[in-house]
């Protein structure tokens, strides 16, 4: 009998041994489930993570973090100890292995990781590439679709992932994106929020997100949702956190599970389903811990635990990878697989994306295999537009890699453009993928060289 194109195998997920890193290998069990002792050890530069590795990676590993992060990184670094323990997660690492490893490689760029030259960045590169900030409706609530709003709590995370689709808000500054700001004080931010939602009682679904609402105070954001839940319109909340896979420790804290707790109490009694979105990129990254905090999530009443993943060159971009990183989701957390989105055109990032076309592939492979509710949509999130499932393209030009879509509603800018709905809106594949002739066209019509980043 001929072997499936993928075989199904029900593996246990496994939490790493933390102690074969030289920097944890004095460290207690008790310690490495706090989450204070995870957000104070987490490493921001390249002593802190030799710290971690000391002698177990070369110089030139080392070099090669501090020249992205003098060059062209969009990110700074920040790395809880549970995100490190899962790159390499069954060998003593060397630098050849994190060099390969896929959790590495989207959350420790290194500079030899990015095409060299002006080919980092495709010439329509944006910092703010899906404009959200246009969109505002007051300072980071973002207006794009009809029933829908996203409000960015704030600009920090407790983990940074070099691919973040909105490097020119979240983190620090690096030499190469100087962060914008907020301007308001957050309680103002948030209750100008408010205010806008009881006002437009057209939308009825809320993204929680920033930054990470792990990051929040939880009495913050317990008192934000509590806003949202008092808005009679509202019937939808998700709550954005990486973190449920970057820290677990912080959800797993009792007074974060008990406030979920009475939230979710308070949102079934009003009829609104409350869920928690997170990130999970590859298959290591679900361990033991990554579950435990999304079941406690489910156990205290929350509707839904859902991934939005991002396809990355080198991390998920092959069939095998998207299904092995499902199935531990699904089989071994309770985390529904929601979406894939293709890498957002942010600068110094081409090296990860993948064209229309492999995208479409990917969606091919991966059906029949999962349930039809935990099989992922993957998406195109285009400029002006919003999601759309690959296979929605209206046309599309291989050799140049260039697609169009269509919409068919009017984003928060658009109310009064009677041309929104006819209009055709452009994405653009990484031009190193293109036939030779795409990659010749792009070298006399493409811009040579970016406007500063900043």
């Amino acid at each position: 009998m001929l072997e499936q194109p993928y075989e199904y195998t029900a593996r246990a997920l496994v939490e790493p041994d933390w102690r074969r890193l030289p920097g944890f290998a004095a460290v207690t069990e008790e310690q490495w489930r706090s989450a204070q002792w995870q957000r104070v050890n987490c490493v921001k530069n390249v002593r802190q993570l030799r710290g971690v590795y000391g002698d177990l990676l070369d110089d030139s590993f080392y070099a090669d973090v501090a020249a992205d992060q003098a060059g062209r990184a969009t990110m700074s670094l920040l790395l809880p100890p549970q995100m490190l323990n899962t790159m390499v997660p069954d060998a003593v690492p060397t630098a050849a292995a994190m060099l390969a490893d896929p959790v590495r490689r989207y959350m420790l760029t290194v500079a030899s990781d990015r095409l060299p030259g002006p080919a980092a960045s495709h010439p329509y590169a944006a910092r703010d590439s899906l404009h959200e900030h246009e969109m505002w409706a007051v300072e980071g609530l973002t207006h794009r679709y009809p029933t829908k709003v996203l409000a960015e709590l704030l600009s920090t995370c407790p983990q940074y992932c070099g691919h973040c689709t909105r490097m020119d808000l979240v983190g620090n500054s690096t030499p190469a994106v100087p962060k914008l700001k907020f301007d308001l004080k957050p309680i103002d931010r948030q209750a100008a929020m408010l205010d806008y939602l009881r006002a437009t009682p057209g939308v009825r679904d809320v993204v929680v997100s920033g930054g990470d609402v792990a990051n929040l105070p939880f009495k913050n954001l317990a008192a934000f949702v509590q806003g949202l839940l008092d808005v009679e319109s509202i019937r939808d909340i998700r709550l954005a956190t990486k973190a449920l896979m970057g820290l677990p420790q912080h959800w797993l804290q009792p007074e974060v599970l008990d406030g979920m707790g009475a939230l979710a109490q308070t949102a079934r009694a009003r009829g609104v389903s409350l869920a928690v979105h997170t990130h999970v990129n590859a298959a290591q990254s679900v361990t033991p811990l990554v579950a435990d905090a999304a079941r406690a999530l489910l156990a205290v009443g929350v509707r839904d635990v859902r991934n939005q993943g991002v396809l990355l060159e080198g991390v998920n971009a092959t069939a095998g990878q998207l299904l092995d990183l499902c199935f531990a989701l699904t089989d071994g957390a309770s985390i529904t697989p929601y979406y894939f989105y293709m890498c957002d055109m942010i600068p110094s990032a081409e090296h990860w994306r993948v064209s229309l076309d492999r995208a479409q592939t990917l969606q091919h492979d991966i059906m029949g295999y999962l349930p039809g509710f935990a099989t992922p949509r993957i998406v195109c999130d285009v400029p002006y537009v919003g999601k759309r499932w690959v296979h929605q393209v209206a046309e599309y030009d291989r050799e140049r890699g260039i697609s169009y879509w269509t919409k068919n509603y009017r984003t928060g800018i658009e109310r009064t453009d009677d041309a929104a709905l006819d209009r055709r809106y452009v994405y653009y594949d990484p031009i190193h993928t293109l036939p030779a002739e795409g990659r010749a066209w792009w070298a006399t019509h493409g811009s040579p060289v970016l406007e500063p980043v900043g």
